[in-house]
Parts: structure tokens; C-alpha cells; sequence
């Protein structure tokens, strides 16, 4: 049974990913993000234009929280420690 899950996996890889022809890789390249826990988030489109980097993402969800704790003042939103 075992063996032929192995043959399964095999199969499914495209003969086109001939990873032994790709250069410029690097083995663990984002090991260190990954351990600092790095959270990814998907934009739409419409909404990404509106940012261009990580930096005005925080900021303006960083004023919404502001925002948010000034109209529902009963309301406990839980900042993190700003990088």
C-alpha cells in the first residue's frame, strides 16, 4: 500500500519542473521570517493598489484600531508591540 502512494506522488509531478536545472535557489532562503513568525496575507487588487508596501498596510490598519477603540470605548481591542 505504501509503495503505492509513493508511485501516486510521483506521478502527479509534471516532467516540465526539472528542479535539477533551476539555478539561483537557495536552500533556506526565508528560514529565519518563517521562525520570527511571519503572517502572509492575500490582497485583492483594488485593495494592494492602495498600498505599496508593508510599512502603509500597518500604518493603516494601525488607525483603524485607533478608530475603532475611540467610537466603542467599552470595546478592548488588543494591540501587538509595533517593529
Amino acid at each position: 500500500m505504501k509503495k503505492e502512494i509513493e508511485n501516486e506522488m510521483e506521478d502527479e509531478l509534471r516532467s516540465e519542473y526539472d528542479f535539477a536545472q533551476m539555478e539561483g535557489g537557495i536552500r533556506g532562503k526565508y528560514i529565519e521570517r518563517y521562525h520570527q513568525g511571519t503572517n502572509l496575507v492575500l490582497l485583492d487588487p483594488d485593495v494592494a493598489q492602495a498600498f505599496p508596501n508593508d510599512k502603509t498596510v500597518n500604518e493603516a490598519l494601525r488607525l483603524l484600531i485607533q478608530v475603532a477603540q475611540r467610537q466603542q470605548p467599552n470595546t478592548v481591542v488588543q494591540q501587538t508591540e509595533q517593529k
